[in-house]
């Protein structure tokens, strides 16, 4: 592994702007530092696990807890679940939120655009993804870091049959406070509430986490602020083709149940994620692909 890194390293660095090296756990990531922001990108799960834009604090949330170890999804950033959400229908002994996440990515590019550095990772099937999933893919995943972050996962059918995926960006937000934390963007949307057998409910007004919160909004596209009064801060996320926005929050209970997740930690963080799961699943047939794109911005109030 090492050797390998090591020739990655002299062929797609960027000298100043973006270098390979040993992150937690020993484990490889890309470092990204430019005038107009800071951000990290693991190669296992192609995981993002921080994003500074310039005189800004750390925008996402990552646990102190976490395993940093190979075949252990890293808690926190932005874990790509893919290509099911949740627990695999019909097989619960698969990965939950798929199998991605859990596997090295290589590193395809990284590139400059400006003062915009682009990471970009690779994973195809191989006969370890086709014991849990039979299908035949390539993923592609760019990090763009800049005074803007944008993600795009780009899913091509590499098969000879129609291809049925789920696929979710699990972003985690730090947040000063999680009491006095707003999303606002989905007033009158219709979600399935995963704590409440799936019921289908309809958001009134702004969402406030006072309690465990895991919901489904459906057929949504529209851009979702997250207002931070603790840290005086608005984050924004824009989305292109995807059609569902997942909130979670696991509150006190789930969060003592959770090994690599602190007790407290809930009250620092929220998730919002970009994703088409459920009913909105994406097909795709052979040849095509699908595109799916996640922007974050950050404000002050």
């Amino acid at each position: 592994m090492k050797t390998a890194i090591a020739e990655t390293q002299r062929r797609l660095e960027i000298p100043g702007k973006a270098e390979i090296i040993e992150g937690n756990g020993g484990l490889p990531k890309v470092r990204v530092t430019t005038t107009r922001a800071s951000g990290e990108i693991y190669l296992l799960g192609a995981q993002v696990t921080s994003w500074k834009p310039a005189g800004a604090e750390e925008v996402l949330f990552v646990s102190a807890q976490s395993k940093w170890q190979d075949g252990t999804a890293i808690r926190g950033g932005v874990p790509i679940c893919f290509p099911w959400f949740g627990a695999k229908s019909g097989d619960p002994k698969a990965p939950a939120h798929g199998f991605v996440r859990t596997k090295p990515w290589q590193l395809h590019s990284i590139t400059q655009s400006g003062e915009a550095v682009t990471v970009s990772l690779l994973t195809e099937s191989s006969a370890d993804t086709k014991k849990w999933w039979p299908a035949d893919f390539r993923a592609i995943y760019s990090a763009t870091f800049d005074k803007e972050l944008s993600l795009d996962l780009d899913v091509t059918n590499t098969g000879s049959q129609p291809l049925t995926f789920e696929e979710a960006l699990h972003a985690y937000f730090q947040v000063g406070a999680i009491e006095t934390a707003r999303i606002k963007g989905l007033d009158g949307v219709h979600y399935l509430d995963k704590t409440d057998a799936n019921r289908e409910k309809t958001q009134q007004g702004e969402i406030a986490i006072v309690s465990e919160t895991d919901r489904i909004y459906l057929n949504t596209t529209v851009p979702i602020q997250l207002i931070d009064p603790a840290r005086n801060r608005r984050a924004q996320v824009t989305k292109q083709n995807s059609r569902t926005t997942v909130i979670w929050n696991p509150w006190i209970e789930k969060a003592h149940s959770l090994s690599d997740f602190g007790d407290d930690e809930w009250q620092q963080m929220l998730c919002i994620e970009t994703s088409n799961v459920a009913s909105y699943a994406v097909t795709i047939a052979p040849g095509q692909q699908h595109k799916m794109k996640a922007t974050i911005t950050l404000e002050n109030l």
